[in-house]
């Protein structure tokens, strides 16, 4: 991809005339867009009967707009396979846990398992590179959309079988290192062969817990391995990097994804209620592939909606500062969807850029705020890229499996973890979210991994090394009360983490409505979820919260414990309500002052502070008002407006509703 930011929409060229196409293009050209995403849905118009191919239309479009300097990221079309595919062959659809299997129409309706699906699919594919691949206008490519976001774990035959191959693999052809992996015992479930162990379907109550989180891990597998085949065919005919559009709820495991793909990309309809949801997005995908600008495939300029719901269109402001966030923070790309609304189908309400009928629409003015901004920012942030933060949190696909398996209460991984990501924000600490399985922890001196029930030896050991090197690990509350196969460690209640924090377990469990108080720095909130109370294990751990009240007073919920030179903090309950923040707050800050962690800013709630760096180590604050209300941040030292020249000495700087200000320092 060239050296430039992009701004883009989805466009359906299949839907609507030549003469509409022009009068688009025209109308993007005047927007500044220039980019658009297409194919994704196209199918039954690539290959309208099995075996014919008509791609002369899309190569001559993708021509048209990169002549009109709009570029185009390429989608194979694989989540709506069509009507002859599916007519007549209900072995080839996806079914739910239910057994219920899905009939054509809307879209994910096929099982991405099935050989003939992996065979048309990779036909399809093939075609679509060897027609468009080397076409200059062609700058990416998005295997598929959205795997996974309408659909979980196929049930149907075809996945029977491959889960006991799978299973076969994962415990080395013996059935009995199955069993006792997954305590088959209780309640009489042992197997004999492989080929009994069922799928998680119907079932008169719950199933084990090891097969419910198993089959997710492999159906999560599954995908990755077709996203795999993709490139591969694509890497044949095209040198354009590919992506795929990936969110959080999405049933992938998003580090396995992207570990063969070239660059991350996801979509975000985030209110600005929920604008941390967001930002979260924005510092996990950075992670994903570092050292790549992810993009933002795909945002409303307005708001979402489908036959059944429609949200608040935006306000004025708000989609300029989401897109001068992502940018800032390492995005190389900001595209909407849709670019001209839908006149059928499910998402007629969807909010677009123009209407249907080609009149601009209410989000229309915000793409043209948000185009200006990506003009007047694009060479500041060409020149520059984003600080290395010195905090880090860790997201887990596998901990949201998990806690699929096990929501207790009704927990929801999103929610808890973007949850915590808000306090990080709030604190006005420049953070990562790393993937669990990120390798690389130097630099770091804070990390966090709240809500990580399995952890991991190569986790273990990854964040030890970063302790002895001096950095501090805070872990919990949820974590390590669970092995890797989903059960109950019987050596010691939180495993191998329990003894390197210094710890001895004496109970686990729920807090909620218990009367429990937690007191440590000097703030007294009551607990919550699912929770681990403990004593030091000897005299090197520090009691840092104690419990009052509820059934087990007297015992510990914070510990810390020097390793090497840094130290474990073992969190082992959630503090809840508006004293729970405050000092789930003060947890935080003492810590960060305590490791030392000077990449942070004294910033008000709402308002976002993204350090970047130049060529010259030179730093570079982007601030931008998220929130609608304005803010304030303190500027440490005097610096230069850098897109009016003006000098600022250091002290409070205020910014309006949704400005955004670079600050060189």
């Amino acid at each position: 991809m060239k050296d430039k930011l992009y701004h883009g929409a989805a466009l359906y060229p299949e839907c609507w005339s030549w003469e509409v196409l022009e009068r688009d293009i025209a109308l993007m050209k005047e927007t500044g867009l220039n980019v658009v995403r297409i194919g994704e849905f196209a199918w039954s118009v690539l290959e309208p009967e099995e075996g014919r191919f008509e791609m002369d239309w899309l190569v001559e479009v993708i021509g048209l707009l990169y002549d009109h300097g709009i570029e185009t990221v390429l989608c194979t079309p694989t989540v709506t396979p069509p009507i002859w595919f599916s007519h007549g062959h209900p072995e080839r659809m996806f079914v739910n846990d239910q057994g219920t299997v899905m009939n054509h129409g809307a879209r994910q309706h096929a099982c991405t398992n099935h050989p003939y699906f992996r065979e048309r699919a990779a036909v399809m594919t093939e075609r679509l590179a060897q027609a468009a691949g080397s076409l200059p206008g062609v700058i990416a490519w998005q295997l598929d959309n959205e795997f996974k976001s309408h659909v979980g774990a196929c049930m149907c035959r075809v996945c029977h079988d491959l889960w006991h191959r799978w299973l076969e693999r994962r415990y080395g052809g013996s059935i009995e290192r199955l069993n006792e992996a997954w305590g088959t015992a209780v309640w009489s479930q042992t197997y004999m062969r492989f080929d009994q162990v069922p799928q998680p379907g119907p079932a008169p109550f719950l199933h084990n817990s090891s097969l419910r989180t198993m089959y997710r891990l492999f159906s999560m597998e599954c995908i990755a391995e077709f996203a795999d085949e993709q490139a591969h065919i694509i890497r044949r005919y095209s040198s354009a990097p590919i992506t795929h559009n990936g969110n959080v709820p999405f049933q992938i495991d998003h580090a396995r994804l992207y570990r063969n793909l070239d660059f991350a990309s996801f979509d975000s309809y985030a209110s600005r209620e929920n604008v941390h949801a967001y930002l979260f997005n924005c510092d996990l995908w950075r992670r994903f592939k570092p050292g790549q600008p992810f993009w933002v495939m795909e945002t409303s300029p307005s708001h979402a909606g489908s036959l059944e719901q429609y949200a608040t269109p935006h306000p004025r402001g708000f989609v300029k500062a989401e897109a001068v966030a992502a940018y800032a923070l390492g995005a190389g790309g900001f595209c909407y969807w849709l670019w001209r609304q839908h006149r059928a189908g499910s998402e007629q309400p969807h909010g677009s850029v123009v209407s249907a009928w080609g009149e601009p629409t209410v989000g229309y003015a915000n793409v043209l705020e948000a185009e200006a901004a990506r003009r007047e920012l694009e060479p500041i942030l060409l020149a520059t890229r984003p600080m290395r933060a010195e905090v880090a949190l860790t997201y887990s696909d596998r901990a949201k499996a998990f806690l699929q398996t096990e929501p207790h209460r009704g927990l929801n991984y999103r929610g808890l973890i973007n949850g915590f990501y808000r306090q990080l924000l709030a604190a006005g600490l420049f953070r990562d979210v790393l993937p669990e399985e990120a390798a690389d922890l130097d630099g770091y001196k804070l990390l966090f991994s709240p809500f990580l029930p399995y952890v991991s030896p190569s986790y273990l050991e990854r964040a030890l090394a970063f302790v002895r090197r001096g950095g501090i690990w805070i872990a919990g509350p949820l974590t390590g009360g669970r092995t890797g196969e989903h059960t109950v460690p019987t050596d010691a209640g939180l495993g191998e983490l329990e003894r390197q924090a210094g710890v001895v377990t004496k109970a686990t469990y729920p807090l909620d409505g218990t009367g429990t108080i937690g007191q440590a720095f000097g703030v007294a909130a009551p607990l919550s979820l699912w929770s681990a109370v403990f004593e030091p294990a000897d005299e090197a751990t520090t009691v840092i919260g104690t419990v009052t009240g509820g059934p087990t007073p007297g015992l510990a919920f914070i510990t810390e414990r020097p390793v090497g030179r840094g130290k474990i903090v073992l969190l082992g309950s959630m503090p809840d309500g508006d004293a729970g923040h405050q000092l789930l707050r003060k947890l935080i800050e003492h810590y960060a002052a305590e490791a030392g962690v000077a990449v942070r800013s004294d910033v008000t709630a709402g308002t976002l502070v993204i350090p970047r760096l130049g060529g010259d180590a030179e730093t570079w604050w982007v601030v931008v008002n998220m929130d609608g209300r304005g803010g304030e941040v303190t500027l440490p030292r005097s610096g230069r407006d850098a897109l009016t020249g003006h000098a600022i000495g250091p002290g409070v700087l205020s910014v309006g509703a949704y400005e955004y200000r670079v600050i060189q320092q």
